[in-house]
């Protein structure tokens, strides 16, 4: 089969995984434009690079599902609402849905980030620093450790093996093992939380979880682990990626400047332009055609977020950054249907604070020229770092 597939999907059979980790959009328009479910042997499954089509994956969670002992995050950090569909599923997300919708985000966390934004900004060093490591990950890192009860810890303890389960994460959609360091990370975790939980007196969303939730302690520890996992990959890109995209589109950074109400929709813009997880997966639970490609059960079914948000049929010019680009909101960098990620709402909530405290604050604000800025990642895609000047 595999080499009648080859024959079916010659651009598919040409991708690599160092090209779709250094710059996959050239070869995602290709894909997308001659064969938008195409069968790549660089990830032994096939990659969906449409629009609509990538919805119909994420959506029917029947057809195709994260549940699968194969799924790249669930062997890392163990079996959660990441990892489970139907009434499971609900079973590990339901306690967790509550503190994590929009209105509840904004009460509770909206102080905090602020403190910690403006915190991290009076910390860099005066007129030069490195954004990624100075200041996304410790503001994501520390946000998501005060949600989670794990304040006590330093952040970058918590950067140390957020970075160790994306290595793992990594390795593992590139074919690879898993690494040693990413387990070791996992577990030091899961201890942690423990320790955390036999001390909370209440005051944490995993102990109001335990508490009235229905979940095991070990449920509510492997899900800690995703919402840590996730809180910082989502955040930490999310803000990279748009002052990345900001900084190099002096036009758009303008309009924004002059209209803090456009900020929001360039935080959009800048998700769908470079998603902070480039690719996310799913298993075929039964055999099923998707445009014109006929997917085997048990296939992997990667969707390609970074080229559905690049498809022309729904954005005009999708190489274009564009502020005021009216259907920005239709990107699927949080996915859709019953996974799309929990934690969005406090994704967008930091990513704006930062952005326009950053703006506010260090006034002349750019990309340092000595130091090309470009994202990378074959999962998670952001610059390894993010060098500004201002003043």
């Amino acid at each position: 089969m595999a080499p009648i597939r080859m024959e079916r999907y010659p651009i598919g059979a040409a991708v690599t995984v160092d090209e779709l980790t250094a710059d996959p959009h050239p070869r995602l328009a290709q894909l997308r434009a001659r064969e938008p479910v195409s069968w790549l042997p660089a990830l032994d499954g096939w990659l969906v690079t449409r629009h609509d089509l990538a919805l119909r994956v994420l959506r029917d969670a029947g057809t195709f599902t994260v549940d699968d002992p194969r799924f790249s995050t669930g062997r890392v950090v163990g079996r959660s609402m990441l990892t489970s569909e139907g009434r499971e599923h609900a079973r590990h997300r339901d306690p967790f849905a509550p503190p994590f919708r929009r209105d509840a985000i904004h009460d509770r966390f909206t102080t905090l980030v602020a403190t910690e934004v403006d915190r991290l900004i009076d910390a860099l060093a005066d007129g030069r620093a490195e954004l990624r490591r100075s200041f996304a990950g410790p503001l994501a890192a520390a946000v998501v450790a005060s949600a989670l009860g794990l304040g006590h810890l330093g952040t970058g303890t918590i950067l140390r093996w957020y970075d160790a389960i994306v290595g793992s994460v990594s390795a593992i959609s590139a074919g690879e093992p898993a690494t040693p360091a990413g387990a070791v990370a996992a577990a030091r975790l899961r201890e942690s939380v423990a320790e955390a939980l036999d001390r909370d007196t209440g005051g944490s969303l995993l102990a109001a979880c335990e508490a009235g939730g229905g979940l095991t302690r070990p449920e509510v520890i492997s899900n800690a682990a995703v919402l840590l996992f996730g809180g910082i990959e989502t955040t930490e890109g999310m803000i990279v990626n748009a002052v990345t995209h900001l900084l190099a589109h002096p036009d758009q950074r303008a309009v924004v400047e002059a209209d803090r109400g456009v900020l929001p929709s360039a935080i959009e813009e800048s998700l769908r332009l470079e998603p902070a997880a480039a690719v996310v997966d799913r298993y075929a639970t039964r055999d099923a055609r998707i445009g014109e490609a006929e997917i085997r059960r048990g296939d992997l079914v990667s969707v390609s977020v970074a080229g559905a948000n690049r498809d022309p049929a729904v954005f005009v010019e999708p190489a274009r950054f564009d502020v005021r680009r009216r259907n920005a909101g239709r990107q699927i960098a949080f996915a859709r249907g019953p996974h799309v990620c929990i934690g969005m709402h406090l994704a967008r909530l930091e990513a704006h604070i930062a952005l326009a405290r950053l703006l506010v604050r260090l006034p002349g604000l750019g990309l340092d020229p000595t130091e090309p800025v470009a994202a990378r990642g074959l999962v998670f895609r952001k610059p390894p770092a993010l060098l500004v000047r201002w003043g």
